[in-house]
């Protein structure tokens, strides 16, 4: 017999789709050349990594980078077993899905700190530069830039990777893994033990904490 059981809190659902939203938004920025906002998304975005990175050290268990990450080795075995029809009991992320995980939100952090370094020039009198630009010279601005556009191609790459994979999920497992990450609840066997759930009064407060440094390092 399945029952619902919650699997992901609030705080990593929120942060899931506000990544998403924010890729997107600072995809359009530069293409648009609003540098403004785009210094703004990125800004969100690194905040959002530090809560990230917290998180998965004091939040609730699913959450936990202990709880998903595990040998490569394993992660190979569960896509070796891909084309299997097993039910899904997972709780949280698989061994693959784990590893996936990881690499998106390293992609993130490099891209958001070559960012803070990286300056570029659009139309005659707009210049947009990240906040330590001033504190290097012009071959590690280069190097920034470059990073940070290379970094992006690898992220989209990814992306889309995971994109598919989760349309795979759907279509020849018959595994649902987007819905569980909307509402947070997941139809699992009777048996299955409940992770535990972390505050999210704590989780806001992380939040707060992560957006004040980012804003003091946006005004150095």
């Amino acid at each position: 017999m399945l029952l619902p059981m919650r699997v992901w809190d609030l705080p990593i659902r929120l942060f899931h789709w506000l990544i998403v939203l924010l890729v997107l938004l600072s995809y359009v920025s530069v293409q648009a050349s609003w540098m403004g906002l785009h210094l703004i998304s990125g800004y969100l975005v690194l905040a959002l990594l530090i809560f990230r990175l917290v998180w998965g050290f004091v939040g609730s268990e699913t959450a936990r980078f202990r709880a998903f990450l595990t040998s490569p080795a394993k992660g190979l075995q569960h896509l070796a077993k891909f084309r299997e029809q097993t039910p899904d009991t997972q709780i949280g992320h698989n061994a693959a899905g784990g590893w996936v995980v990881l690499v998106m939100l390293a992609l993130l952090g490099i891209q958001v700190v070559s960012g803070l370094f990286n300056t570029e020039e659009y139309g005659a009198d707009y210049a947009a530069a990240g906040p330590l630009v001033k504190y290097v010279g012009e071959g590690v601005t280069k190097v920034a830039g470059f990073i940070h556009g290379a970094t992006f191609n690898l992220l989209l790459l990814v992306i889309i990777l995971h994109v598919a994979a989760v349309l795979a999920y759907k279509v020849l497992k018959k595994h649902d893994l987007v819905r569980p990450m909307i509402t947070g609840i997941k139809r699992l066997p009777a048996a299955t033990r409940q992770p535990r759930m972390a505050s999210p009064i704590l989780a806001a407060a992380i939040f707060v904490v992560a957006g004040i440094a980012v804003w003091l390092l946006a005004r150095v």
